[in-house]
């Protein structure tokens, strides 16, 4: 018997709009407490790309302290739309693409879920990479003929053959993970909690001894001659810092829904998320600071930096710590939340694990090897890029859940194609106009960062407003959100007192 897809389902929901993996959490089944989302936030800062963050402030010109401050302004200032939108998914146990449809409608909300599942997927494609290059590192050591192998792909596609063998066969493991399901996650996170840690540990005392001691280390000098100099380059990397976690600042109540209380979520993510990317970003600074001394050269890729080890078993213990660590990452931030929200698209066909599938295919696909070719690209082209899209929609969701609608929702109405939240056609005009106007004042910056269009012909200052992409489509979006919500709800006042009156 063929299934309507708009069937209505138990309470009157749409299966076109619930399933098991979207449905609310029950709060007898929302366990998790302040410990593990410090070790959350531990597990996730503690990567291979918290490191290359620091690595690129420095390649990029700052000094160690102002690497380090710059990382711990912009982990600050994320921390407060992560705390708001997670109060959402531990007050009603749903996920993000869920809460979306509040603001955006019911069908509107496969907007902001799907351009932050193409973050997620370029994501989870810049962790395979590194996995995978740190797996090829391994057999290179002990097969050198690995690194000799006949090349098979265009030279326009930059991939080498070892490579590309590893790194499919870590996006294979990844894939397993997948189909083991959501449990598998928690046990990661543990272990890497406490694991890599240790290897950091390692890897900066490997830094300090080979360079020296700490004090020449911390004595090289910032690249910025002039103050202004340095702000030029200060808010750009801000934003980067702040768009690193813009991801996950939307998309935390598909964590938060499993909270014990308000408390939990809150307090963990203050005690893990700041302190944990500042101390990391600390190694990821003192290390790519120590290889100019050791090396004569800044190495900001921590897996080529662990490739020169002379010995073998040194080698394959840091390339495989990358690996575990990078694993347990990729799937907690990059699999589980762009999984729901394909999932959203159409809960009644696709699941957990055909989300998770459809991450990894686009993961290949947009080519994550060019995303990281160097650190200027890895802040300016993709950090501060997608940063200019989520930052919008993070103005959207949290003016609509604290200022619209003052943290009230109608949950079953969540899961109606018939409910306060269908708006127009299941669409909230008022949110995608906010959408689009808090996009627009960047595009121009982009155009120029990615060479499309020419320096030249933009205004000086049209191309900075890029700069501040993050902070720029927030508030623009925030703003015009709440004007044009208060307005619509002030003319449908006004027609229902009209239609009272006439009656």
């Amino acid at each position: 018997m063929k299934i309507d897809p708009n069937e209505i389902t138990e309470k009157g929901m749409s299966s076109s709009l619930h399933s098991e993996d979207l449905a609310p959490i029950p709060e007898s089944k929302r366990t998790w407490n302040t410990w593990n989302y410090t070790a959350l936030w531990i597990s996730m800062s503690l990567c291979i790309p918290t490191y290359m963050l620091a690595s690129s402030l420095i390649e990029g010109g700052m000094n160690w302290w102002q690497a380090i401050l710059t990382i711990f302004i912009g982990n600050t200032i994320v921390l407060l739309p992560m705390v708001l939108n997670g109060h959402a998914g531990a007050k009603y146990g749903i996920p993000f693409p869920v809460l979306a449809r509040a603001s955006f409608g019911v069908k509107g909300a496969n907007i902001p879920a799907i351009l932050r599942a193409i973050v997620a997927c370029g994501w989870f494609g810049i962790q395979t990479w590194i996995g995978g290059f740190s797996i090829y590192q391994v057999i290179r050591v002990w097969v050198p003929s690995f690194e000799n192998l006949p090349e098979i792909f265009p030279p326009s596609l930059g991939l080498h053959t070892g490579p590309a063998i590893s790194f499919f066969l870590f996006w294979i493991l990844n894939m397993y993970v997948v189909y083991l399901g959501v449990d598998s996650i928690k046990k990661l996170l543990v272990f890497k909690a406490f694991f890599l840690p240790i290897a950091a540990v390692a890897l900066l005392y490997w830094a300090i001894s080979a360079g020296n001691g700490l004090g020449p280390i911390l004595a090289q000098p910032s690249k910025f001659s002039t103050t202004g100099e340095f702000f030029l380059y200060f808010f750009p990397a801000l934003t980067g810092m702040v768009g690193f976690w813009a991801t996950l600042s939307l998309n935390i109540p598909d964590f938060t829904r499993y909270a014990k209380s308000q408390k939990a979520q809150v307090t963990g993510q203050i005690l893990g998320l700041p302190p944990s990317m500042t101390l990391f970003s600390f190694v990821g600074v003192v290390v790519t600071s120590a290889t100019f001394i050791i090396y004569g050269q800044t190495i900001w890729d921590p897996v080529i930096l662990a490739a020169k080890f002379d010995s073998k078993i040194l080698v394959s213990l840091a390339m495989i710590s990358i690996a575990v660590s990078t694993l347990a990452t990729n799937i907690a931030a990059n699999i589980v939340s762009p999984a729901n929200d394909f999932a959203n698209l159409s809960p009644s066909k696709i699941d957990f694990r055909k989300g998770g599938y459809i991450t990894g295919v686009i993961g290949i696909l947009i080519l994550p090897w060019k995303l990281i070719e160097d650190p200027s690209g890895y802040i300016f082209k993709w950090l501060i890029a997608y940063s200019s899209l989520l930052g919008p929609i993070g103005g959207i969701m949290i003016s609509d859940y604290f200022f619209i609608k003052k943290k009230q929702l109608v949950v079953d109405d969540l899961y109606k194609l018939k409910g306060i939240y269908t708006f127009q056609n299941g669409f909230n005009r008022n949110a995608v106009i906010a959408l689009i106007v808090g996009i627009l004042p960047n595009v121009p910056g982009f155009l120029t960062t990615i060479n499309l269009v020419n320096k030249d012909a933009m205004p000086l200052w049209i191309e900075d407003i890029y700069h501040y992409a993050w902070f720029v489509g927030f508030f623009v979006s925030f703003v015009v959100y709440y004007f044009l919500e208060k307005n619509t709800n002030s003319i449908n006042n006004l027609n229902t007192i009209n239609n009272v009156n006439t009656d």
